[in-house]
């Protein structure tokens, strides 16, 4: 049961918090009394041009609470700009929507590298870089990145849990690790050899690196199976996930597969890798999968297909960027509304260090929650597997040790 501080809204209504907007709020640019300006910078073609719906599925979220009436009786407006997920576009961006556009702050642009390039940039400007799509390590470091937050699962917590997994399950495992020569990749790597501990050594046998920009990642997995691993870590966005899974299916290789939580999408990365290689692959996740049979007659996963019908009926209801888009929404409305008519970007840095809320579409008990002091917002994961179909929930929720 969501508590009163969450965001579990019985009814659309609910989203319209205190009707009208009042005069005289203390507002930055972006910010007035009929709307808020949002900017956003997305992948909506290069590499990793998969998670670019996260824009439309944004635009869907807003769409719902404007009709309802906004937040405090403000329009959201939000202005998406294709960054290419390259770093020197994404600055490009980023300043046409602050210097020409005019937003309030920015707003889940996606990627490590991306998000890095523009930091510099928001915190001399002093805008809020708000709800970032990257969970890097770096993020949670309130003194060096006062003006950032990060929204997703961090990548160093996911790969501990995975090192104590395979302890767990396979005290004898001979691990490769597959991993982006990008701060995503590395903090795969930190993050395993983190949770082996003084047994990193003898878990950790092999590392293999590569490109985003790479053709194909197939000779990193023929290095990694001739280097006699029998797991395999894949520290990789889509296309080098599916490209490594479809690989070793080609190869007739069968080790256990560690899959990032970030490229556990089925259409987008486990049909292009073969559904029948991608059997058995172990992930995990904060967010309940529409396609799980356990949240078959949930009510959140309900209204939100329902949300999606309606509001982003082109959007596949079981990619977890849309699922994800939904509740780091739900986050926001719950940021916005307690500023109230203190839209200012000052107010606006506080507030994304004081959240404490239950999203609507995560598992029950995983909470969002940052501090002054700690701004990594998830610290409890759902172990899942994907059976040849769906992902399937496994055991209880689990935090890294």
């Amino acid at each position: 049961m969501r508590s009163s501080q969450t965001l579990a809204i019985a009814a659309v209504a609910a989203l319209a918090f205190g009707g009208a907007a009042s005069a005289g709020g203390s507002y930055d640019q972006g910010a007035s009394d009929t709307e808020i300006k949002i900017g956003i910078t997305a992948p909506l073609s290069g590499p990793a041009s998969s998670y670019g719906i996260a824009c439309q599925a944004h635009e869907a979220y807003f769409k719902q609470v404007n009709e309802a009436g906004g937040i405090n009786g403000r329009k959201l407006v939000l202005l998406c700009e294709d960054d290419g997920f390259t770093p020197a576009r994404a600055v490009e961006q980023t300043r046409k929507l602050v210097e020409s556009d005019g937003v309030l702050f920015v707003y889940n642009s996606l990627g490590t590298s991306v998000n890095t390039a523009v930091q510099p940039y928001l915190a001399g400007k002093k805008v809020p870089q708000l709800l970032l799509n990257s969970g890097a390590s770096k993020w949670n470091d309130p003194e060096k990145n006062a003006w950032s937050t990060s929204s997703i699962p961090h990548y160093v917590s996911e790969a501990v849990i995975f090192a104590n997994h395979i302890m767990g399950t396979a005290p004898n495992a001979k691990v490769g690790l597959l991993r982006q020569a990008d701060d995503y990749g590395k903090d795969y790597e930190d993050g395993l050899k983190k949770g082996f501990g003084d047994k990193a050594e003898k878990y950790l046998t092999a590392i293999q690196s590569f490109e985003i920009s790479d053709p194909t990642v197939d000779s990193q997995i023929l290095q990694l199976r001739d280097s006699g691993v029998d797991t395999v870590v894949l520290g990789a966005l889509a296309k080098g996930a599916a490209q490594a899974i479809r690989k070793m299916g080609e190869l007739g290789w069968k080790p256990k597969i560690y899959l990032g939580w970030s490229s556990t999408g089925i259409d987008t990365v486990l049909k292009p890798a073969g559904l029948d290689n991608a059997k058995g692959i172990v992930s995990t996740s904060v967010i309940k999968h529409p396609d799980d049979p356990k949240w078959k007659d949930d009510p959140e996963v309900t209204e939100y297909k329902a949300f999606i019908a309606k509001y982003n009926p082109s959007g596949d209801a079981s990619n977890i960027s849309n699922v994800f888009a939904y509740a780091t929404s739900d986050v926001l409305v719950d940021l916005l509304k307690r500023a109230g008519d203190n839209l200012t970007r000052e107010n606006i840095r506080q507030l994304a260090q004081t959240i404490d809320v239950e999203p609507r579409m995560y598992i029950d008990g995983i909470r969002f929650k940052t501090t002054p002091q700690d701004l990594d917002p998830i610290k409890t994961f759902q172990m899942i597997e994907f059976d040849g179909e769906k992902w399937t929930t496994v055991g209880d929720p689990i935090s890294p040790q």
